[in-house]
């Protein structure tokens, strides 16, 4: 029987805190009950087990991500989206380590193929490298190199991991940029039909 007051929504918004507190590989279902002041079991009425629990706590932070790269990118076409593209993903993992990293985790290919999250998140990026004339396999290659350059920067910069004076900020404006230049001349190639 649930306990009164926990709802799956409920503890999933938990998770999503206690992931950035502590990071998201800390978090368990006896850290987030110890958050609630239950049981481990009293969880398991919303969450079938450490596996859900992250799943679900990665759809809501892809979630998250998406609904602010959209809002960002809205009415924006070419280097003013990536720009704005780039800013959201990267202000997300900042502000949200541990969701962030959430968003990393590898998931089951049968609950991919029916996420309207991950739906939107293709439409989205997907669209926005369409006004530079990709197709594919073009954009799938596209969607990678963005992907690791944006995860790889964030990454760096979360660890500390740039040590020269150079601006941080200046760099990611370039990279950007770079990219864009990247984009407008991509070397096309048609995908090979049988």
């Amino acid at each position: 029987m649930p306990r009164a007051g926990l709802t799956t929504d409920r503890v999933v918004a938990a998770a999503a805190e206690l992931a950035d507190e502590v990071g998201f590989e800390n978090v368990t279902v006896s850290a987030l009950a110890r958050q609630f002041g239950v049981k481990d079991a009293s969880l398991y009425s919303h969450v079938k087990n450490l596996q859900d629990l992250r799943t679900r706590l990665a759809f809501r932070a892809g979630g998250e991500l998406i609904d602010r790269i959209g809002a960002a990118v809205a009415g924006r076409a070419g280097r003013d989206a990536l720009a704005a593209f780039a800013g959201a993903y990267r202000a997300y993992a900042l502000e949200h380590p541990g969701r962030y990293a959430a968003t990393q985790i590898r998931i089951d290919q049968a609950l991919v193929a029916d996420s309207p999250v991950l739906r939107r998140t293709a439409e989205i990026t997907y669209g926005m490298l369409r006004a530079y004339g990709l197709e594919e396999p073009d954009l799938t290659d596209a969607v990678r190199l963005l992907r690791s350059t944006f995860h790889g920067y964030c990454a760096l910069e979360a660890n500390g991991g740039f040590g020269a004076p150079r601006d941080v900020e200046e760099s990611w404006d370039t990279a950007v940029a770079a990219l864009h230049t990247a984009l407008e001349h991509w070397p096309h190639k048609k995908e090979k039909r049988d």
